[in-house]
């Protein structure tokens, strides 16, 4: 996991040219301190003369996310702004975006974010979206209470990672925000963090067995793992991370001539390109070759 730059890949955004075309989209580095559990910072701007749904096959990470719709030179107290923690998203994300926001987010590195909620285990949140104050009770709403210690009382989180303009001061309200939440030593965290990576990283790893050998677990201490501090199975991240692969292959069809699906199916350790197509038509919506001639979703 390098920590020198973020990640400058689209993988996981359906049309991605379709969505870099209407909104100013970047990553930022957190704190070092902050970089072992976390993936990067991503910010979004639009003002936009028509509404565009985007469309996200989520990560298997948490992300905890701040927004506000409205002008953006508005202060951030005149827009409607909010924060949330969204769980890992089981299903197509789809977001309707309209005139003009902003958004901030962080994305955790899978298994990172238990270190900051401990109190719960990942799966908790798996599937849904809740306001930050049910995770982070100490954390204020838009109204006017402390954001962090030491924060000026006129300040809330919202507010300070959405009102500035320039992406350092962002970055640094991202950072101070989650600087008082944790991290909590775990060493749960760092062995999950470290077998999601080696599924990311290494495609022959393609079944729970193989991973629970791996990770020196039993099959039931991996599940029991990944449970408690990634929120979703072992299974489920090989798939998630396999149709990732399909989609970065199909998006790349235009240019580099459509893949070998049969190839790629087995290379991915699917028993059949068959089985490759019903998986990447019941997440994005249409077969690979129907989003490799343009990328669309119903």
């Amino acid at each position: 996991m390098s920590d020198s730059a973020p990640r400058r890949d689209t993988r996981g955004i359906v049309d991605p040219a379709g969505l870099l075309s209407r909104v100013r989209f970047r990553r930022h580095l957190p704190a070092p301190e902050l970089r072992p559990y976390l993936e990067h910072y991503w910010l979004i701007d639009w003002e936009l003369p028509e509404p565009y749904a985007s469309h996200v096959v989520p990560h298997p990470s948490v992300n905890v996310v701040f927004q506000r719709y409205g002008p953006l030179g508005a202060p951030a107290a005149g827009a409607h702004a909010s924060a949330e923690v969204s769980g890992i998203g089981l299903g197509l994300f789809t977001h309707k975006l309209t005139e003009a926001g902003r958004v901030c987010g962080i994305q955790f590195r899978p298994g990172g974010f238990r270190p900051f909620a401990p109190a719960w285990p990942v799966s908790t949140w798996t599937g849904r979206r809740v306001p930050l104050t049910d995770v982070f009770p100490g954390t204020p709403d838009s109204r006017g209470t402390p954001a962090f210690p030491g924060a000026p009382e006129s300040h809330d989180a919202t507010a300070a990672v959405l009102t500035p303009d320039e992406d350092h001061a962002r970055v640094a309200a991202l950072d101070a925000f989650l600087l008082a939440h944790g991290p909590v030593p775990d060493p749960a965290a760092d062995h999950a963090m470290e077998l999601v990576e080696l599924v990311r990283s290494d495609r022959t790893v393609r079944g729970t067995s193989q991973l629970a050998a791996a990770s020196g677990l039993s099959a039931r201490s991996l599940q029991r793992l990944f449970a408690s501090h990634v929120g979703v199975g072992p299974k489920w991240v090989i798939l998630r991370y396999r149709i990732h692969e399909a989609l970065e292959r199909a998006e790349a069809a235009e240019t580099a001539g459509a893949p070998d699906w049969a190839a790629l199916a087995a290379e991915l350790g699917y028993s059949d390109q068959a089985h490759l197509v019903r998986d990447f038509t019941a997440t994005i919506g249409v077969p690979p070759t129907a989003y490799a001639r343009g990328p669309s979703v119903p």
